[in-house]
Formats: structure tokens, C-alpha cells, sequence
């Protein structure tokens, strides 16, 4: 029987098979997820930018856009480049498996499979970035006088107690995992997402300001870089 936990996962499936689409989504639907079917890679990514699921399920040999660039694209998108990916393909040749995981993908399958093997699959996959995020949110992000703790939601700076709103939270620690790195407007919303404010490209400057006001002596950590965004000083 499948968990609760399993009735807020939707997995994406992409082929242009109809009778492996639907045995695909018959299987996994049966194992408790929810799963949303495409059959061609231009929907896939539609799909996936909209509505970003918690896996997908990707044919390599698609019309148009083939399954190895739908996934170079979703992996060098900061929406989507966190979603695991496993791919299904008819090719045995070592080098197009290889090519697929140069490309982002977390698994392969190769056809004919079994339908238990491919649930087990997704099953595992997800367990292990479930751990994988929990892990990362047990990680503190100290540099400077701050320490991010992500899982607790909680920002001390030289000590002290910092009370940020959610926006203003995600955007500091999106900036200090990585500093020294400059990030675009767009990026930055993306991996924001607000839920205590309207996150667009032009209030991301607004963001900055109050972030930088409660950072009081310290905002200058946040640096403007002309004519990219922003970055966490190194």
C-alpha cells in the first residue's frame, strides 16, 4: 500500500508511445502517485516549468526534441534542475547511457521492463533526494557573522537573533550557499518563490533594500553587480 506521504507526489511522464504511456501510468498511478502523461518534448518542458513534479519519467527517442535535450534544458533550469530524472531507453550502447547522465539524469531504464522494477526505480530515487534534502537542511550556512540554519528557519547575525520574512530568508540563504557567485534577477526569483511577497524580477530590488536595512552594518554583503544582480560577498 502506498503512503500518505506518496498522495502529494506527482510524477511526469513523457513518451510518444501511447501503450507504454499508459502502462507506465497505469503502474505507478496503482502504486499511489499521482502522474501527469505528455508525448513530446516540447510539453515535457511546458509541463515540468509550470507545474514542476517530484520526478519524471523520460523516453530518450521523442520527436522534435529528443529525450537527452529536454533534459540538458531541465537541468540547466533553476525551476527545474532539482527534479530527478529517470530516462527510459531502447538503446543498450553504453554511450547513450553515458550521454544521458552527462546530461542530468538521476537513472536509466532500458526497454523492455519491468513495471515493478520501474516503481522500485522512482520509489528509491525519491527516497534517496528526500534524504538528500533533509541532510541539506541540517547543514548550517555560516560565512561571516551569519549562521543559516534552513531547516529551522532561523538567521543569527554576530549572534543575534535576525528576523527576516520568508522572501527576505530564501533570498539570503540562496546567496550564501554560493558566494562570490552572481546571480541574475531571474534566477534569483526563481529559486525564491515567495510566499510573503510577490516575487518579481523588479521587487527583487525591493527585497535587496530590506534585507540590506536588517542587515544593518552588514548589508553591504549583498553586492549589486551592474548589469547581472547580485552576489553574497566572498
Amino acid at each position: 500500500m502506498p503512503s500518505a506521504a506518496d498522495d502529494a507526489i506527482t510524477i511526469l511522464v513523457v513518451d510518444d508511445e501511447d501503450d507504454l504511456l499508459e502502462l507506465v501510468r497505469y503502474n505507478l498511478a496503482k502504486a499511489g502517485y499521482r502522474v501527469a502523461c505528455v508525448s513530446t518534448g516540447e510539453d515535457a518542458l511546458a509541463s515540468a516549468r509550470r507545474q514542476p513534479p517530484s520526478l519524471i519519467v523520460l523516453d530518450l527517442m521523442l520527436p522534435a526534441i529528443d529525450g537527452l535535450e529536454v533534459c540538458r534544458r531541465l537541468k540547466s533550469d533553476t525551476k527545474t534542475r532539482e527534479i530527478p530524472i529517470i530516462m527510459l531507453t531502447a538503446k543498450t550502447e553504453e554511450s547513450d547511457v553515458v550521454r544521458g547522465l552527462e546530461r542530468g539524469a538521476d537513472d536509466y531504464i532500458t526497454k523492455p521492463f519491468s513495471p515493478r522494477v520501474l516503481t522500485a526505480r522512482v520509489k528509491a530515487l525519491l527516497r534517496r533526494q528526500e534524504v538528500q534534502r533533509a541532510s541539506e537542511e541540517d547543514v548550517t550556512i555560516d560565512v561571516h557573522e551569519l549562521s543559516i540554519h534552513p531547516g529551522r528557519h532561523e538567521v543569527t547575525l554576530a549572534g543575534k537573533p535576525l528576523e527576516l520574512t520568508y522572501t527576505e530568508f530564501a533570498l539570503l540563504a540562496f546567496l550564501a550557499k554560493r558566494p562570490g557567485w552572481a546571480y541574475t534577477r531571474t534566477q534569483i526569483v526563481d529559486a525564491v518563490k515567495g510566499e510573503d511577497y510577490p516575487v518579481t524580477e523588479r521587487s527583487v530590488d525591493v527585497q535587496v533594500a530590506g534585507l540590506r536595512k536588517k542587515l544593518g552594518d552588514f548589508g553591504s554583503y549583498v553586492e549589486t553587480v551592474r548589469g547581472v544582480g547580485y552576489r553574497f560577498r566572498a
